[in-house]
């Protein structure tokens, strides 16, 4: 399977990590920003019109109690932020050893080793 026909291009030969950014064409990841903007206008929540976070018209994350709600959005906040801190954590990983997974026997250049 072809990432890119015309640049005869595979998914194969794509690495992971952010070694994956500099191998992908420009105009695939135009087109990739796109076809995500395309489907968040479409169909992605109503949130930034009817100005009420978190109200999707269903109750099943969120509750009646506006002391609960107030936990679990609070609890959703916080998870998020946790998720940006790890992300951000893998891509630094990423950056020094090469591998998002932590090798860090290919990181030969830290200050620790004498």
């Amino acid at each position: 399977a072809y990432l890119s026909p015309s640049h005869g291009l595979k998914f194969s030969d794509v690495p992971n990590g952010l070694a994956a950014l500099s191998k992908v064409p420009s105009l695939g990841w135009v087109q990739i920003i796109f076809f995500a903007g395309v489907i968040e206008g479409a169909f992605g929540f109503d949130d930034y019109k009817n100005g009420t976070p978190g109200e999707y018209g269903w109750k099943v994350l969120t509750s009646d109690d506006p002391s609960e709600k107030s936990k679990k959005l609070s609890a959703e906040l916080a998870n998020g932020r946790l998720a940006m801190m790890a992300i951000i954590g893998m891509f630094f990983q990423d950056g020094l050893t090469g591998s998002a997974w932590g090798d860090w026997a290919l990181y030969s250049d830290s200050p620790l080793r004498a």
